[in-house]
């Protein structure tokens, strides 16, 4: 099972504009790029493995909405993301993380969203085996041949000892939530041996081994008994149901083939291993991590915890603003394994009106939910909200540009006030063009205090 949907892109990019402005360009870009991985699947022989990724260049200032694009595709197709910022590669010089541990993450994340899908399709049948495993701690079967309750079964108002009516009566209290409190004894699993960290000779990249399930065979579990509530001893039961159910075998190979197939790696600030090059030296920090990333984009083979990982087919999605260098810095090699690249406008205040309401997700809209919690209606004027644009790109013109993240910062000022008193305040409040003046027009004039607050 490898990409679920099968969506056009021009569906693909209305998805998209439900939740980022403008940038239809790029929008565009990913779509063709996701549909073109269903299109090589419905490919027959050969040339299904010939056929490479689009992988895209994002070229644009920060916040204006590369890496939203690169989450809400990976969201839509169901398919592992992993983000990682291509700086994090050069700490301290050349001893920073493997540049092979992208792949490890992205399968980490194949496999957890796996099992979550599995365990969600068994979860009937383990609340099912939870209720029975219940009733048996609650109501032991009879430690003799006669027809009499042993002593610690759970006695019934009735009066009640037959072993079958008794069960049901339990059955239906337990459902009736009546039991939540009552004292059981479960047999909890014990680890006997710790997950271990060893590292690889290349690039000091841990790697868990469990030694409790390398020798699982060999030696038995150790389990302890322990009394707890109904309450909790259903939660502990669910969980060993799911794993009782979701057979994990099937869970890694499942995973790794739809990492492989269909996970999508977002490398972000790689403008920042691409400056000019060192006139005194090689720029080991910098050109070594390029020469790093560039075979696991190339396509090769990464071995995790789960088994081998092939990355021909992943698709890679770089970004950077690129302010002080420019794509061509990059090494020739990475350049061609980024061959589609796009540029994304910087956000005015029009875009900032539109991402105040338009959206699902609209910035207004988390707001109003967030009071609507405590019985405070929120309402902004249209006015308002123009102005609220207005201040969040004229901060960004006189101070650094950070996109559409200045209108949470600009937002958080505004409201501070609100979000603090309104519990015990009004409830209904009406946010107006003379309050933002009034809470935000001092800040922006004391230029000192705009640079510290905004």
């Amino acid at each position: 099972m490898i990409n679920k949907i099968a969506k056009t892109p021009r569906e693909i990019v209305e998805h998209l504009d439900k939740y980022i402005i403008g940038q239809e360009k790029a929008k565009k870009c990913v779509a063709i790029a996701l549909r073109n991985r269903w299109r090589r699947q419905a490919v027959s022989g050969d040339m299904q493995s010939e056929i490479q990724p689009n992988n895209i260049l994002m070229i644009g200032p920060t916040g204006v909405g590369k890496t939203e694009i690169a989450r809400r595709l990976a969201a839509m197709a169901s398919a592992p993301f992993l983000k990682v910022e291509a700086s994090k590669f050069t700490e301290i010089g050349y001893v920073g993380r493997d540049v092979e541990s992208m792949v490890r993450d992205l399968v980490d994340l194949a496999v957890n969203m796996v099992r979550q899908e599995k365990a969600e399709a068994v979860e009937g049948k383990a609340q099912e085996n939870v209720e029975e495993r219940l009733l048996d701690l609650l109501l032991p079967p009879p430690r003799s041949k006669k027809n009499q309750p042993p002593e610690d079964v759970v006695q019934l108002e009735s009066g009640d000892i037959d072993i079958g009516n008794t069960r049901e009566k339990l059955r239906q209290q337990l459902r009736d939530g009546k039991l939540e409190k009552r004292t059981v004894e479960i047999e909890a699993a014990q680890d006997r041996f710790p997950v271990v960290e060893i590292f690889s000779p290349m690039g000091m990249e841990e790697l868990g081994i469990n030694f409790q399930e390398m020798f699982s065979g060999i030696v038995p579990k150790k389990t302890k008994r322990r009394k707890t509530t109904v309450s909790e001893a259903r939660k502990f039961l669910f969980a060993d149901e799911l794993d009782r159910l979701v057979n994990m075998d099937d869970v890694i190979a499942d995973a790794l083939e739809r990492a492989q197939q269909s996970g999508i790696i977002f490398v972000d600030e790689i403008d920042k291993i691409c400056g000019e090059k060192s006139k005194t030296g090689p720029d080991v920090s910098r050109e070594g991590v390029q020469r790093d990333i560039l075979p696991i984009v190339e396509g090769s083979t990464v071995m995790t915890k789960y088994g081998l990982v092939k990355t021909d087919h992943m698709l890679f999605i770089a970004a950077g603003a690129f302010h002080s260098s420019k794509p061509s810095d990059m090494v020739p090699e990475l350049q061609g394994r980024f061959p589609i690249r796009v540029e994304l406008g910087s956000l005015d205040a029009k875009d900032f009106v539109k991402i105040l309401t338009e959206p699902q997700n609209a910035l207004i809209k988390q707001y109003v939910a967030l009071l609507k919690a405590e019985d405070v209606n929120l309402t902004f004027d249209k006015k308002a909200i123009e102005r609220i644009a207005e201040i969040a790109e004229q901060v960004n013109n006189s101070m650094e540009n950070i996109g559409a993240r200045r209108l949470h910062t600009v937002m958080t000022t505004l409201l501070e006030d609100i979000m603090f008193e309104a519990p015990a305040g009004q409830k209904n409040i009406r946010i107006t063009v003379g309050m933002v003046n009034k809470k935000l027009g001092e800040i922006i004039e004391d230029e000192d205090l705009s640079r510290y607050i905004l």
